[in-house]
C-alpha cells in the first residue's frame, strides 16, 4: 500500500501534525473503504482522532477523491485565531468594520469557493462563531463582517477536532446543533497504537525521505531497534514517529540504526493512570495476549516500564507498586492472605497497603475478618513472614 502524503512535505516542517499516512493494517483498510464510500458526495465530514494521526491527510483525500478535487483545498486551524478575529477570517470583513479593517476582505469561505474548506481544530470555536458557522451551513451563504449582504458559497465543508464533542456539547462549550450539522460523516482514525500494521511502511518512507535529504543510501533497522519501535505506544503518533525516525538517520553510524539512536519523547501522561497500558494491568483478560513464558512475560513487563518512562509517568513507583497490588488481589479472588504469599509479604503489610488503596473496608481489616475471608487451611504465613514480636512492635 502506497503512502499519501501532502504534495510538498517540507512546506509544513513546522507544524506539528502529521505528513504521511498509510493503510497497510486491516483496521485503516476499512477506513480507507468509508472514505472512498463518502468522499464523491457533498456530505459535511467530522474527523476525530488524536494529534498526529493524520485528520488533514483525511480530509485532502477525501476532497481529491470528490468531485471538487480540481477547486480549491483551503486548511485553517481554528486554535490559530483569537475570539476577535475568527469571525472575520472565516466569513470575511468589510472596509471599516473594525480598526485596522482598511480594505474588503473574502473570508476562508468564500476562498474555498468550489472546492472543499478543512476546519481543524473546530471544538476551539468560540460560541458566537459557532452560531454564525451553523447559519453558513444552514443557508449556504456568508454575511462578511461589517456588511448586510449575504454571499453565496459553494463550499464541502471538512472538520476535524481531537476532543471529544459530545463531552464538550454536555459541558456547554459546542452547540449541539452545530455538532450534528458537522456529523453527517464521521470518520474516526485510530491512534498508531492501535492500527500497528502502519508503523512498518511508516518507518520505510521516513527512513527514505530524510536519507534523500542527505543524498544517501537508507540506514538499515537493527532488529532489537525494529522490536523497540514496534513495541512503543507513540502518544505522539505519527508526527513522533517521524521525529525519532529522523533523529535517528542523523546520528546512526555505519549504515545501521541501533536502539542508542531511537530518542523518544518525555512528555508527561495525558491520562490518568488507569488508561496506562494494558501490558501493565497484568491478569483477567486484561493482555491482548498471553507470553508464552516466564522470560517473554518478563520482557514484556521490561517493555511496559520503558514505555512508562517514554512517557514520563509521575510517581512512577507508586504506580506501579498499585498496579502489582490491585492486580495481585484480583488474581487471588480478593483473598488476603493468599496475596500476601503470591507477593511473599508479611499478610499485615499487604492487609496495610490494600487498605490504603481502598480495597478493603475497614472492619475487613481485622484478624477474625480476615481468618473468615481466607480459605480453610490457608492459615500459614509466607515464607519471610515478620516475627510476631517484631509486627506487633
Amino acid at each position: 500500500m502506497a503512502v499519501f502524503s501532502f504534495a510538498d512535505p517540507t512546506s509544513h516542517a513546522i507544524t506539528v501534525r502529521a505528513k504521511a499516512l498509510t493503510f497497510d493494517d486491516p483496521k485503516s483498510r476499512v477506513l480507507l473503504e468509508r472514505v472512498q464510500l463518502v468522499a464523491p458526495s457533498d456530505a459535511t465530514v467530522l474527523v476525530t482522532g488524536e494529534s498526529g494521526t493524520g485528520k488533514e491527510l483525511i480530509a485532502r483525500l477525501v476532497h481529491s477523491l470528490s468531485e471538487r478535487r480540481d477547486g480549491p483545498f483551503v486548511a485553517i486551524n481554528c486554535g490559530a485565531f483569537s475570539e476577535t478575529l475568527i469571525e472575520s477570517e472565516l466569513f470575511g470583513h468589510e472596509r471599516g468594520a473594525f480598526t485596522g479593517a482598511v480594505a474588503s476582505q473574502p473570508g476562508w469561505f468564500e476562498s474555498a469557493n468550489r472546492g472543499t474548506l478543512f476546519l481543524d481544530e473546530v471544538g476551539d470555536l468560540p460560541l458566537a462563531a459557532q452560531v454564525k458557522l451553523l447559519r453558513v451551513l444552514q443557508e449556504r451563504e456568508v454575511v462578511p463582517v461589517g456588511s448586510r449582504k449575504p454571499v453565496k458559497i459553494d463550499v464541502r465543508l471538512v472538520a476535524a477536532t481531537n476532543v471529544n464533542l459530545e463531552a464538550a456539547v454536555r459541558a456547554g462549550n459546542f452547540r449541539e446543533d452545530l455538532y450534528y450539522r458537522l456529523n453527517v460523516v464521521k470518520l474516526s482514525l485510530l491512534p498508531l497504537r492501535e492500527r500497528p500494521g502502519d508503523i512498518a511502511p511508516l518507518i520505510d518512507h521516513f527512513l527514505e525521505r530524510y536519507s534523500k535529504r542527505l543524498r544517501g543510501a537508507p540506514p538499515v533497522l537493527t532488529d532489537a531497534a525494529l522490536a523497540r519501535l514496534h513495541a512503543h505506544l507513540w502518544p505522539g503518533n505519527i508526527r513522533e514517529l517521524e521525529n525519532v525516525i529522523h533523529h535517528a538517520v542523523l546520528v546512526c553510524t555505519g549504515g545501521a540504526i541501533d536502539v542508542a539512536d531511537l530518542q523518544f519523547s518525555s512528555l508527561a501522561l495525558a491520562h490518568p493512570p488507569e488508561d496506562l497500558p494494558q501490558a501493565v494491568a497484568g491478569h483477567a483478560g486484561l493482555s491482548a495476549r498471553r507470553p508464552r513464558d516466564i522470560g517473554e512475560a518478563s520482557a514484556a513487563l521490561r517493555a511496559s516500564i520503558v514505555d512508562l518512562l517514554d512517557f514520563g509517568a509521575p510517581h512512577l513507583w507508586q504506580h506501579i507498586e498499585e498496579t502489582v497490588y490491585r492486580t495481585v488481589f484480583e488474581y487471588s479472588d480478593n483473598n488476603q492472605l493468599r496475596t500476601s504469599r503470591l507477593l511473599d509479604l508479611s499478610r499485615n503489610i499487604v492487609r496495610a497497603r490494600l487498605a490504603q488503596l481502598g480495597l478493603l473496608k475497614l472492619r475487613d481489616t481485622s484478624e477474625a475478618d480476615t481468618e473468615a475471608n481466607d480459605a480453610a487451611g490457608d492459615n500459614a504465613e509466607p515464607a519471610n513472614a515478620e516475627p510476631a514480636a517484631r509486627r506487633q512492635a
